[in-house]
């Protein structure tokens, strides 16, 4: 049996793996790091919070700041709000984007108008209308304070769909010839042939759309009029601002909540909910992860 042989590595590659192995922990852990401070600060009493004693492991372990929140209108309502608008901008962003994406990516013998529409959506990029503008046309038209105020001035992410639409231009003509030979239609080429195999590039701007959507806040202030419409990272941002105005309807809270008072405050609580927030997003990227990198890639080059 031959031996196999073995590859020797240059003194420089060596040097070059330990560094570049050193900076990418020493940046996973300043990434992770403000998160576990987060989560034991959560998990830990009052008074070593106070204190600043509250390092990367609780201090007093207990969950009263949890229980605290999840008996809280607000915090439960602003999420119920969160999880609609994610859901609902999520599905029509899709929706929006391969009806879009797919006639723009036809040829131009195929579809006369398509350098037009392809470069009215880039202008729309490169040239965008304002806060103020945009402010006064969700007023006039009857969306303030509602859900569709921060769904439907977002409706369409562009980038999303010139990525999306690179990608199916990059598609082989034989397959979608194959598809009117057997007397398909454009409807069903585009569901029955384009889409699954466009599910890396389809699942990468779903995941730009969902975490654009979750943590999305400073629409939520400026077109909700009340708080408790507030999506929960506008919920959020207000607490954290103004952290004793969580407090300060305590005269209204019932009995168990006013019991959970005395082993919280607003460090725990703002903590606790901050981390609530995430646990959605990380429960999703894994499972669009794995589609990113190929979807990105596949969407930016056309073939």
């Amino acid at each position: 049996m031959n031996k196999r042989r073995k590859i020797k590595i240059s003194a420089s590659r060596q040097a070059f793996v330990a560094i570049n192995a050193a900076v990418l922990t020493a940046t996973a852990l300043i990434c992770l790091l403000p998160f576990v401070n987060l989560l034991a600060t959560s998990f830990s009493d009052k008074m070593p919070v106070i204190a600043r004693e509250v390092t990367f492991y609780p201090i007093g372990f207990n969950t009263a700041a949890y229980e605290f929140i999840l008996q809280s209108n607000a915090f439960v309502t602003a999420l119920w709000v969160s999880v609609k608008r994610t859901f609902l901008g999520v599905l029509i962003n899709l929706v929006l984007i391969i009806l879009t994406a797919y006639p723009l990516s036809k040829s131009d013998s195929e579809f006369r108008a398509r350098k037009y529409f392809s470069w009215f959506f880039v202008l729309t990029i490169l040239f965008q209308a304002g806060m103020i503008p945009t402010y006064l046309i969700v007023r006039y038209t009857g969306l303030m304070n509602t859900i569709w105020s921060l769904i439907l001035p977002g409706a369409l992410p562009v980038f999303s769909m010139l990525v999306v639409m690179n990608y199916m231009r990059s598609l082989p003509q034989e397959l979608l010839e194959a598809a009117f030979i057997d007397g398909a239609d454009h409807y069903k080429t585009l569901f029955w042939v384009v889409l699954p195999v466009s599910t890396p590039t389809i699942a990468t701007v779903a995941l730009f759309s969902l975490v654009g959507h979750w943590n999305s806040w400073f629409d939520g202030m400026i077109y909700m009029n009340t708080v408790d419409k507030y999506p929960l990272q506008s919920y959020l941002h207000t607490v954290v601002i103004n952290p004793e105005a969580f407090f300060r309807n305590a005269t209204n809270m019932s009995d168990a909540l006013k019991r959970y008072l005395e082993m919280v405050n607003s460090r725990t609580t703002n903590a606790a909910q901050l981390f609530l927030g995430m646990i959605p997003i990380l429960a999703v990227y894994p499972f669009l992860q794995k589609y990113f990198t190929t979807g990105l890639v596949l969407g930016s080059v056309k073939g």
